[in-house]
């Protein structure tokens, strides 16, 4: 489906017509999670990575989905609580965030308190596990360290991405991100 490679940043604003054939096919990330959305085919592969990996319960969904308001309610909190700097470098301007598509996930380690803007999503363990077997089902960490420069966007090693196959396998392999991928 060509909307899974859609380039959602500041220079490349969620299109309308790209987020509404997106938004009719939602669905809950993980069942034990109904309110974390992601786009049907994105959620069903997450899924499948999860069981697979046997990380149900130990890996979680953090935040999937976002409409236009919660984009921006986000950005204004952040904005307010952790200040401009932090905001420009973790949280996406409304209409700038993958996460109005319904591809992106991120995922945390399930503890009793976990971070909503930086959850813990380590390079080790079962996390670690989860991003090698990512690409096989489609999915990206779409901000890795070193690309700052070219994504717009700070390391944020618990946020993924799915692009389906086999462009996920390519793009890991060569070690791209979205916009060296696409050219743009």
């Amino acid at each position: 489906m060509e909307t899974y490679l859609t380039l959602v940043n500041a220079a490349h604003p969620l299109k309308d017509e790209d987020r509404r054939k997106l938004e009719e096919h939602l669905m809950p990330a993980d069942e034990n999670f109904p309110e974390i959305l992601m786009e049907e085919t994105a959620a069903r592969a997450l899924r499948a990575l999860l069981r697979e990996l046997g990380a149900e319960g130990q890996i979680v969904p953090v935040s999937g989905y976002r409409t236009m308001e919660e984009q921006t309610q986000i950005y204004e909190d952040s904005l307010r609580e952790n200040g401009g700097e932090f905001t420009k470098k973790f949280v996406a301007l409304p209409g700038c965030s993958e996460h109005q598509t319904g591809l992106a996930i991120d995922l945390g380690l399930c503890k009793e308190e976990i971070d909503f803007i930086c959850p813990d999503f380590p390079y080790e363990g079962i996390c670690q596990e989860f991003r090698q077997m990512a690409p096989d089902y489609g999915f990206v960490e779409r901000y890795p360290a070193g690309k700052e420069a070219v994504t717009g966007i700070g390391h944020e090693p618990w946020h993924f991405r799915y692009v389906g196959r086999p462009h996920a396998r390519i793009m890991t392999d060569r070690g791209l991100v979205l916009e060296e991928y696409l050219g743009k």
